[in-house]
């Protein structure tokens, strides 16, 4: 078994206004998965992007707009979206608290923003 502290010390980073806290990926011992903590800002709107595995991504604390292919549904505390490869994802955080996220997908994600240029978040690989 191997403990990974929930102090961020482990990594993590910043991406369009979010904070992402890194819990498993190859770099604490995880073989197949990487999890993480997302903090989402309020009136933070991140781009669209297609992401390249699934993503299960569950709301631990506010409310956010998800979009996933053009749909746009409201999420609230305890609920999970599941986000299939392919899928074009959109997150915006309408209140004014920071929503909490706990998301997770295997590693090697990566996203395509609309402009065509690529992210592998360290986070997720």
């Amino acid at each position: 078994m191997r403990k990974v502290t929930g102090d961020g010390e482990q990594g993590g980073g910043q991406g369009h206004g979010a904070r992402f806290v890194s819990y498993a990926t190859p770099l604490t011992g995880s073989k197949e998965l990487c999890a993480w903590r997302g903090e989402i800002p309020a009136g933070i709107k991140a781009p669209a992007h297609t992401v390249s595995r699934e993503e299960i991504f569950h709301l631990l604390v506010g409310e956010l707009l998800i979009t996933l292919d053009g749909r746009t549904d409201r999420i609230g505390a305890g609920d999970t979206v599941i986000v299939n490869p392919g899928t074009t994802l959109a997150v915006e955080n309408p209140t004014d608290h920071t929503a909490l996220s706990w998301v997770t997908t295997s590693i090697g994600l990566e996203a395509e923003l609309t402009d065509g240029s690529r992210i592998t978040p360290p986070w997720a690989s």
